[in-house]
């Protein structure tokens, strides 16, 4: 058996029978939808037409949700039918970053992954889903695709049909016959929390750019009255405060003709050439946690990854006092780590289940594992180092015990530092976390900020010459090398979709420039080459210098994974 959808778009009329139908069936609660409907509209007027796409999950055969679930919350049953586990989820929300058709979201009121599961209940009693059997026109037809028999396979026999994003290769099992370029390709159209249907919502970035354009807009041409409305340029936006505390934007005008003609290059249009609504909001699952947890990660990698190579290959005389107060260090901010990502769980006493129940295939596990197996190991070397400076363990004993425990605490941090990347390529729903150059990125960015503590350190703390100025080389050269992959690798060079380029592009001129800008490049890599030349050229205050350059480094690191993780999460997938 192979279950599967196919929507006719040629009977669908847009009366959401199917979504009401939907959240009766399986008691959806309000604000989120497994089945919903786009609206997209096409032409100038008068020969105007409106389109509708009926949007829910793919029960691809290939599904990156249950791949990236840590704890097999996610599944795909032997019919084909990609259900999830409620009971088991932790709600890291990493199932919703590799869904490349925006289908997942979190119950809020179970705190977990929730989305269209075919109404397996249902097809296990010999019925069919509550959407097939409301639909008015019988547009939606579902059933076994292995059924030569059945009507989804004499229609896939007959009819000429299209899938949405096939280039992802999860091979979705949700057909469409004469699919719309328009309501297909979620980039044909620009998006904007003002087009929703049926509500007055407040958007979070409904506001003027500085250059006076409304967001939405491309090349200093309007994308549609709308956006220019609701973000103040035409009409000033005022909000009242319910009794519950939440804001509520007070209606604005509508159908008047604002701002004259629509302009789209050098021509002029009396309407608008396409315009899209919704009734489900694109939902951003990762927030600061995720960046910050980057940085610290990176912090507790990077420190461990320098000692281990300056004092494994001999680069500098060991120091007990130095080892102790750089190891105690490296561990706090794996700890830090470990908190942010606990903290960013929608079910954070689930944790443990990752341990307990993993999912193998999942990097989310892998890269817990890899933490656990870090922190063990840096652990154990830091309280010998520790024991032995306190002389309460012999120093034999820690001396014998030093390099080995150094090399495979190195090389566990290496893994600890750059799993993330692999984690991001699971998440295939974003596009430009794709990148190939992710992981050694990480592993430089390891370098650079693990060094910077280090040079934070040497304020407080007598190091040995030789590992300071080590430490002040690989910070030198890793602030170099990450600016170019930075501003060549990841942004300059041509990406491989279109949604990664339009994520780059949000990065570099769009909404997080000032974070890439002013506090990744400005902040994160002049600022400190400023005061490590500073630090060679006047030795009285090299210390501080350096020490200023690596809290520099730390800052601007944050700013850029700010923009990195959040860019990609804002263009819909839907």
């Amino acid at each position: 058996m192979n279950y599967g959808f196919v929507i006719d778009n040629r009977k669908c009329i847009g009366c959401h029978a199917c979504s009401t139908a939907c959240k009766s069936e399986n008691e959806v609660p309000l604000g989120v939808y497994r089945t919903w409907v786009k609206y997209v509209e096409t032409g100038a007027y008068p020969d105007v037409r409106r389109h509708f796409q009926v949007t829910r999950c793919n029960h691809c055969a290939n599904p990156p949700c249950v791949r990236i679930c840590p704890v097999t919350a996610m599944y795909q049953r032997a019919d084909g039918i990609v259900e999830f586990d409620s009971r088991v989820c932790i709600g890291c929300k990493a199932c919703m970053q590799a869904c490349p058709y925006d289908a997942i979201y979190i119950d809020p009121e179970s705190h977990t992954a929730a989305k269209c599961h075919y109404c397996s209940h249902r097809v296990e009693l010999g019925l069919e889903p509550a959407c097939v059997v409301v639909c008015p026109e019988h547009a939606i037809i579902a059933g076994d695709m292995d059924d030569p028999n059945s009507e989804i396979s004499r229609i896939l026999a007959t009819q000429k049909v299209t899938v949405r994003k096939p280039e992802q290769g999860t091979a979705p099992k949700l057909f469409y016959i004469e699919g719309n370029d328009w309501s297909l390709h979620p980039t044909a159209t620009e998006r904007a929390p003002e087009t929703f249907m049926w509500a007055d919502v407040i958007p979070l970035h409904a506001r003027p750019h500085s250059n006076g354009h409304a967001h939405g807009a491309q090349n200093g041409h309007a994308v549609g009255a709308e956006a220019a409305v609701a973000s103040g340029a035409l009409y000033p936006t005022t909000t009242k405060t319910a009794k519950s505390g939440v804001m509520i934007r007070e209606p604005q005008p509508q159908g008047d003709p604002v701002g004259g003609p629509i302009h789209i290059g050098r021509g002029r249009m009396a309407e608008h050439m396409v315009q899209v609504a919704y009734n489900a909001q694109h939902k951003i699952p990762w927030h600061w946690p995720v960046p910050a947890y980057l940085v610290t990660k990176g912090i507790g990698a990077g420190v461990f990854m320098l000692l281990t190579l300056a004092f494994g290959l001999g680069l500098s005389p060991f120091d007990g006092a130095v080892a102790s107060v750089s190891g105690f260090v490296s561990l706090l901010f794996i700890a830090a780590t470990t908190g942010l990502l606990v903290y960013d769980l929608e079910r954070p006493e689930r944790f443990l289940s990752i341990v307990f129940r993993p999912q193998w295939k999942s990097w989310l596990t892998r890269g817990a594992f890899l933490l656990i197996g870090f922190s063990g190991i840096a652990g154990l070397w830091w309280l010998l180092e520790t024991a032995a400076l306190f002389n309460l363990l012999p120093a034999e004993l820690s001396a014998a015990l030093r390099l080995p425990l150094l090399w495979v605490g190195g090389m566990l941090a290496v893994g600890a530092a750059v799993y993330t990347a692999f984690l991001f390529g699971q998440a295939e729903g974003r596009d430009l976390w794709q990148s190939p150059l992710l992981p050694f990125h990480l592993v430089v960015q390891a370098l650079m900020v693990g060094a910077g503590t280090l040079l934070v350190l040497d304020l407080f703390l007598t190091m040995p010459e030789a590992l300071t100025q080590f430490t002040r080389m690989v910070f030198g050269v890793a602030l170099l090398v990450d600016l170019f992959v930075t501003l060549v690798g990841e942004f300059s060079m041509p990406h491989a979709t279109e949604l990664a380029a339009r994520a780059a592009h949000e990065i570099s001129r769009g909404r997080y420039r000032r974070h890439f800008w002013q506090g990744s490049v400005l902040l994160g890599h002049v600022a400190p080459l400023a005061f490590m030349v500073l630090t060679f050229l006047f030795a009285p205050i090299a210390p501080l210098s350096a020490a200023l350059a690596g809290l520099c480094a730390i800052a601007g690191l944050y700013f850029f994974e700010y923009a990195f993780v959040m860019a990609p999460q804002e263009l819909p997938n839907s």
